[in-house]
């Protein structure tokens, strides 16, 4: 197969369709893109003889030619592409096809956080995935905390204590695959834009909840991107007025509610011993006082944040994921009840989707922003 080169204009509107929403037939590819069917045949031709499309059986019965029409796809395992999560201690990878299907992923410890030694790490970490594809990996995206620039330079990473590190630089320097450096939460909203739940919705918000509390928006089938996505703004939105203080002294405010470090810190405290994260929505579903005392806070908590991002914005659909998300189910009643608490009684009913609560989903996140960049050629 010859190589997948950016394309423009409509081709890449075609590919593009293809990609997410295929195998697609001829008309409808004519009536998406505005061609005429001539057209679109003369436009497809090099890419399918390029192997960039295919044809495909089952399509309907073609009236004119009197024979069943060969509807145009992608092969999704023609490609294949390496996304890495990078936290403050692990290194979470995934491989997958084009269209972000995983099949396989690993995970290292990271115990180095110096840029010379994550880039190793990742790097290592990439050659153990590529041994399970068929060919060479196409992409490596990382995703990561923190202020990104040019797809490459991580301006500030919090988690691994990183200023103005040319990181993208640093890994090209030791691999020919092409590689691109996302913010987490931006690769996350991606992945769930093309390939998740919010495929095909013009409007939809990701609120995730875990080591912190961050927000993604779409909006007319874009991300809404901002120098301030990176750094968790919505974190510090007010939410329960009687709440605990945040280290910037903020009351009730989302990272004091619902991060996973407040509330295994205040069920510890409330039972006098370390507890983790699982277990404190274990003891809260079995009914332990203590823990349900905080999980049932923290679920009011979330239902008026996101009754908040669903007033300001109007979503068609809102998305809960990160590591914490199973707080969504254990506290669902009381989600609920603090959901409703801030919407207008006649508003419609807010359709929710949770997440895996899976580092493999974040990672998958930095593979999609590494397949958009193939695709699109964003720079």
């Amino acid at each position: 197969m010859g190589e997948w080169r950016p394309l423009t204009g409509p081709s890449r509107q075609v590919a593009l369709e293809i990609l997410l929403d295929g195998p697609l037939s001829r008309a409808e590819l004519s009536r998406r893109v505005g061609l005429s069917p001539g057209s679109l045949t003369r436009l497809t031709k090099p890419m399918v003889e390029s192997g960039l499309l295919v044809e495909v059986a089952g399509g309907p019965t073609d009236a004119r030619v009197g024979r069943p029409s060969q509807p145009l796809d992608l092969d999704p395992g023609a490609h294949h592409f390496v996304g890495i999560k990078l936290t403050g201690d692990t290194a979470i990878g995934v491989l997958t096809t084009l269209r972000a299907e995983v099949i396989a992923s690993a995970e290292r410890p990271l115990t180095d956080p110096t840029p010379s030694a994550v880039a190793a790490l990742v790097l290592a970490l990439t050659d153990d995935l590529a041994l399970q594809a068929p060919g060479p990996i196409t992409g490596l995206g990382v995703a990561l905390g923190g202020r990104v620039a040019n797809s490459s330079e991580v301006r500030w990473g919090p988690y691994l204590n990183w200023v103005d590190v040319p990181f993208g630089e640093i890994l090209a320097a030791h691999t020919s695959t092409p590689v691109v450096i996302a913010n987490d939460l931006v690769a996350l909203t991606e992945a769930t834009h093309w390939f998740g739940a919010g495929r095909g919705i013009d409007r939809f918000v990701l609120l995730t909840i875990g080591a912190g509390v961050g927000y993604g928006l779409i909006v007319h089938n874009r991300i809404v991107d901002s120098p301030d996505t990176s750094i968790g703004t919505i974190g510090h939105y007010p939410l329960l007025p009687d709440g605990p203080r945040c280290d910037r002294g903020h009351r009730g405010c989302a990272i004091s509610l619902l991060t996973v470090s407040a509330i295994t810190e205040q069920v510890g405290t409330a039972l006098g011993r370390s507890v983790d994260y699982e277990e404190c929505l274990d003891l809260a579903a079995k009914g332990d006082p203590a823990a349900s005392q905080v999980i049932s806070r923290a679920g009011r908590a979330l239902g008026r944040l996101i009754a908040a991002a669903a007033n300001f914005t109007l979503p068609e659909l809102v998305v809960l994921g990160g590591e914490g998300v199973r707080l969504a189910d254990v506290a669902h009643d009381d989600l609920l009840a603090g959901l409703h608490a801030d919407r207008h009684p006649s508003s419609v009913e807010l359709p929710m989707v949770l997440q895996p609560a899976d580092f493999s989903e974040w990672a998958r996140g930095g593979a999609v922003v590494a397949i958009q960049t193939f695709v699109l050629g964003r720079e």
